[in-house]
């Protein structure tokens, strides 16, 4: 299993709409996929049709007594999709989790156990460096960073590389950068093109060529229980995650 963790500790930058998206995007490939939802907000649970309220077990039971996973996996609707629900409960976990030991690497215990039944796990991290994020980052192989189109969209990257480049010298040394994905764009604002251009400037190895327009069914289609991609597979939204899936695809 390729893990991939969609990391930005700013929120609002298209972090859980990219996972989904992604994770659909992977199913349609033919690919087995993993969706972990490792946010206290659970919006990639409900953003697939899952009432979290009602859920028995979730991540956060996983992370306890790793051996779960198998039962608080639940398979979507759609072929190939599967996730490990996220619930409120989560929100304490980054403080429990302080007093255990190796608590850094919680996640990869979890997610060794079922390694070999798919092909991608998408891990949708909280928007925040706390210890959540950095288990995401010590069980993934690569990190997505999506970034909004926006003024500030460098300030904070800076942040997130550092804390990227600690846990690769010290807790997984084989973490790399899958790319940054530029989500949110509008062709119409001068601004975004200066933002696209300037972070291609910085970043020309790392940057995907797949940009994401500001879209209406990105934004509707969580309140559908869907993927965009499965709400609307003809919007621009829709194709250019569907882009950004063959662009992985090539990677792995």
């Amino acid at each position: 299993m390729k893990k991939i963790a969609i990391c930005n500790q700013k929120g609002g930058v298209g972090k859980t709409a990219t996972a989904v998206n992604l994770t659909a995007g992977l199913s349609l490939a033919e690919k087995n996929v993993l969706l972990v939802d490792i946010d206290p907000q659970a919006n990639s649970t409900s953003g697939l049709g899952i009432d979290y309220k009602t859920l028995e077990r979730s991540i956060y039971d996983c992370l306890f007594e790793p051996s779960m996973v198998r039962e608080t996996i639940i398979k979507t609707k759609w072929p190939r999709m599967s996730i490990v629900p996220s619930t409120t409960d989560l929100a304490g976990a980054e403080i429990e989790l302080i007093s255990e030991n190796e608590r850094e690497g919680m996640l990869r215990r979890v997610l060794s156990m079922i390694a070999y039944e798919y092909d991608f796990g998408i891990i949708d991290c909280p928007p925040s460096l706390g210890l959540l994020t950095v288990n995401a980052l010590v069980a993934s192989d690569s990190v997505l960073i999506p970034i909004q189109c926006e003024y500030y969209a460098l300030e904070g990257l800076e942040k997130l590389l550092k804390t990227i480049k600690v846990i690769k010298n010290g807790l997984n040394k084989n973490l790399i950068i899958e790319g940054i994905l530029l989500t949110m764009y509008d062709a119409r604002l001068n601004l975004a093109k200066d933002v696209v251009e300037d972070i291609q400037a910085h970043f020309p190895e790392v940057v995907f060529k797949t940009v994401v327009p500001r879209s209406v069914r990105i934004a509707e289609s969580p309140s559908h229980g869907k993927s965009a991609i499965h709400y609307s597979i003809v919007s621009s939204g829709s194709q250019a995650y569907l882009n950004l899936t063959r662009e992985i695809l090539n990677h792995a």
